[in-house]
């Protein structure tokens, strides 16, 4: 009889205590799965004290995460304690060097790191699997490094963040400000106190690097990926997307273009008859498109305790089945360098809102800004305030009138140019609206 695996488990916090719980809840399953059994035989953590609702008798406490990792009893080292550097880093290293597998949630360190860590894995025979680091239980890493294989990768994109998705939801859905939507946010526990890694995009990107990495054999390279955020969008864009068949997603986009890997974070109009268009609240989506092959769409709990120990579990699952995937999909030697592609060169159609001065004029001036940077125009509207809403009404003959512009597909430094001469001559007020547009 096979004995069964051996698993040593750093950080009991929200996902440590539910992966121990399912491991024990799915013992049978596993060993049936598997051909032989999973054991949680010690574990660390910052405290003992804490009630976790654990039975831990029997399962030994060890003093720190890099003394777990040095445990010669232990075969697989499971990180859960998160954060890019130490003691995650240094526990996980020293676990691989001596052979053993680890299995992580940890997507910053992965991001940062997950090169360095691969190169180990691959010099010392263990494993290196971390499947909840993007998207918890939808199983994206997996599809893209083992089950699309065989197929070229043209695009990947998708949701990454819940937060983000939950507050554009609630804004679209309730006519909510930003603001107000990310204070419900963090009063529910879908935002942190210090919401900016959420919603300025950062966590996105980190994802987005991995999963570039997987789907184009190049090296993981966060400071590759373009970053904005979500805070300046309005209600009045979200309606104004609804009315023009879009709705406004944050995406993290890999695509791979003539002149090489593209990899940005903004957010994006989408069509509503997409797949991602129709994730709403918490959720993550991820779509894949490849050669020879529809799109795939990939959806689900992409955060929370249950979720995220589910793959948890299902990458121990594969170290106790033998199975010894490569990191990234390709030998880390194999996995080619990326630069940070110029925004300028990004090709697209835009959604542009303007708050237009009521001059006689203003509209052929735009007009003819746009014109000479080659860019053309699907569809305009022009938005009254006595119906819209958008904004109040001054009295005043002047008032600034709302214009919505839809671009044909064109490139980014042809509309910054045109939008920078259209704000020269002064027949717009303020700053322009400019959302990217991905089509399906």
């Amino acid at each position: 009889m096979v004995a069964p695996l051996t698993v040593g488990i750093a950080g009991l916090g929200t996902v440590g205590a539910e992966t121990v719980r399912l491991i024990e809840a799915q013992a049978s399953s596993l060993a049936a799965r598997c051909g032989r059994g999973i054991r949680v035989v010690a574990v660390t953590a910052r405290t003992k004290a804490k009630k976790r609702g654990l039975d831990l008798r029997g399962v030994r406490w060890a003093k720190d995460p890099l003394a777990l990792a040095g445990d010669p009893d232990i075969e697989c080292f499971v990180e859960l304690m998160g954060g890019d550097g130490d003691p995650a880093l240094s526990a996980i290293e020293a676990a691989l060097a001596s052979g053993k597998s680890v299995v992580t949630a940890n997507k910053a360190l992965i991001a940062k790191h997950g090169l360095r860590l691969a190169k180990l894995a691959e010099q010392h025979g263990g494993a290196l699997n971390f499947e909840a680091a993007v998207g918890a239980a939808i199983p994206v890493v997996k599809t893209l490094r083992e089950g699309l294989a065989g197929t070229e990768i043209d695009r990947v994109y998708g949701i990454l963040n819940g937060t983000c998705n939950y507050i554009l939801t609630r804004m679209e859905q309730e006519g909510l400000s930003f603001a107000e939507c990310l204070k419900d946010a963090q009063r529910l526990g879908y935002a942190e106190a210090n919401p900016s890694f959420d919603v300025d995009g950062h966590d996105t990107a980190q994802k987005l690097a991995i999963l570039a990495s997987l789907a184009f054999g190049t090296e993981v390279a966060q400071r590759a990926v373009y970053v904005e955020g979500i805070s300046s969008i309005t209600p009045q864009d979200l309606r104004a997307a609804e009315e023009l068949g879009y709705r406004i997603k944050l995406l993290g986009v890999a695509v791979r273009t003539k002149t090489g890997i593209e990899q940005r974070v903004h957010p994006t109009m989408v069509p509503r008859s997409s797949s991602v268009a129709q994730v709403m609240g918490v959720t993550n989506a991820v779509t894949i498109d490849g050669a020879g092959i529809s799109p795939i769409t990939l959806v689900g709990p992409g955060a929370g305790g249950a979720a995220t120990a589910s793959a948890v579990v299902a990458d121990i699952a594969d170290v106790a089945r033998g199975v010894r995937a490569l990191p990234f999909g390709r030998p880390v030697a194999r996995l080619k360098s990326t630069k940070k592609a110029p925004m300028e060169r990004h090709e697209g159609g835009y959604y542009i809102r303007l708050m237009a001065r009521d001059l006689a004029g203003t509209a052929a001036t735009i007009a003819t800004r746009l014109a000479e940077r080659g860019i053309s125009i699907e569809s305009i509207v022009q938005r009254h305030p006595d119906r819209s809403g958008d904004h109040k009404i001054s009295g005043k003959a002047s008032s600034p009138v709302p214009v919505i512009l839809i671009t044909y597909a064109t490139s980014e430094d042809a509309m910054r140019g045109a939008l920078q001469a259209v704000q020269r001559d002064k027949v717009i007020t303020g700053r322009p609206q400019v959302i990217r547009i991905e089509k399906n």
